[in-house]
């Protein structure tokens, strides 16, 4: 995912759009590189959509979600998911006040407007799917009672893609509710040598406000991205495109299981939120292309056959692309 192309015109005419570009900058004051990723937690905010984070350890996976919640003056919670949590750590539950002698709800970790999920793949599948209400519904039902969590709400859950010594893979269900799968690269060596540069100075990850992260836009500059967002038109030859995108990866030898109509759904509201960033009212076709990957990679799963053969994803993905007929 590269960064969106707004020039300093469209950013002055929409202080809205300017706010959340200048997150990176922010985000950039703690994290070195990884804009890609800053971008995908922006469109997932502006659709109102859940991100999962796949990265090797020791990349700032934790530090670029609690980052970017800093620099948008949201509240952040973090779960170290482990073999032995049980759902009600994760959501809440009943406790006896002996002062009262009532059962009185305790909040969980999700009543928050970021939640960060560390190595969900670590705890049991009745864990995991404690989360589904959370993310599907935003809120939690406990003794028949619901209770709406914050606005706004999202999940950024992170996994290890290399070490699968006692995890417990994603059903695709849960795969289907995170609107981005973003993979979170090695740096440079450039942009290592600057976090090296940064720890010899003194950096300390858990002082943000040391680091000088100060809020650079808020809840309400969301909910007027959000509104922007939606105003974004899209013509049916572009509404054609997705689902024709969709349906190929449905008939792809490779892929065992295709993209749903939720994935549908998802890659033409990750195409708006990618056109309103780049400062237009319409999705081109470059925007569906552009966040295809991002949208569609962790809901489609390749044959056995395929995966001995080595094929990826991605690679699956971009002939799609390439033989789907792109609308004028």
């Amino acid at each position: 995912m590269t960064r969106p192309a707004t020039t300093v015109d469209q950013l002055a005419a929409d202080p809205t759009r300017a706010a959340l570009h200048r997150l990176r900058a922010e985000v950039a004051k703690a994290v070195v590189g990884q804009e890609g990723v800053v971008t995908g937690l922006i469109v997932a905010l502006l659709c109102r959509g859940h991100v999962l984070l796949e990265g090797v350890p020791g990349v700032a996976k934790t530090l670029l979600v609690r980052t970017v919640a800093a620099a948008l003056d949201l509240t952040s919670r973090r779960v170290q998911f482990t073999p032995d949590l049980m759902p009600g750590d994760v959501t809440g539950s009943m406790v006896f006040d002996a002062r009262t002698a009532a059962f009185t709800f305790r909040e969980g970790p999700v009543f928050t407007n970021l939640l960060l999920a560390d190595e969900i793949n670590r705890t049991p599948p009745k864990t995991q799917s404690a989360l589904l209400e959370v993310m599907e519904e935003r809120q939690v039902t406990v003794e028949g009672e619901q209770r709406v969590l914050p606005d706004p709400f999202i999940v950024a859950a992170t996994q290890n893609p290399v070490e699968y010594e006692g995890t417990y893979p994603l059903p695709e269900a849960q795969l289907d509710r995170f609107l981005l799968k973003l993979t979170v690269p090695l740096p440079s060596r450039d942009e290592e040598l600057g976090v090296l540069r940064a720890h010899h100075a003194g950096f300390d990850p858990r002082d943000l406000t040391a680091a000088g992260v100060r809020p650079v836009a808020d809840a309400a500059d969301l909910a007027a991205a959000r509104a922007a967002v939606g105003r974004v038109h899209v013509a049916e030859p572009l509404l054609g495109y997705v689902v024709d995108l969709c349906r190929a990866t449905r008939a792809t030898p490779a892929l065992e299981l295709g993209a749903s109509p939720r994935g549908a759904t998802a890659l033409l509201g990750t195409a708006k939120a990618w056109a309103w960033l780049n400062g237009r009212d319409h999705v081109v076709p470059d925007d569906v292309k552009a966040m295809a990957r991002p949208t569609l990679r962790h809901r489609l799963r390749l044959r056995p056959e395929a995966e001995l053969e080595g094929v990826g994803v991605d690679p699956v993905l971009d002939t799609v692309l390439a033989t789907v007929p792109t609308p004028r």
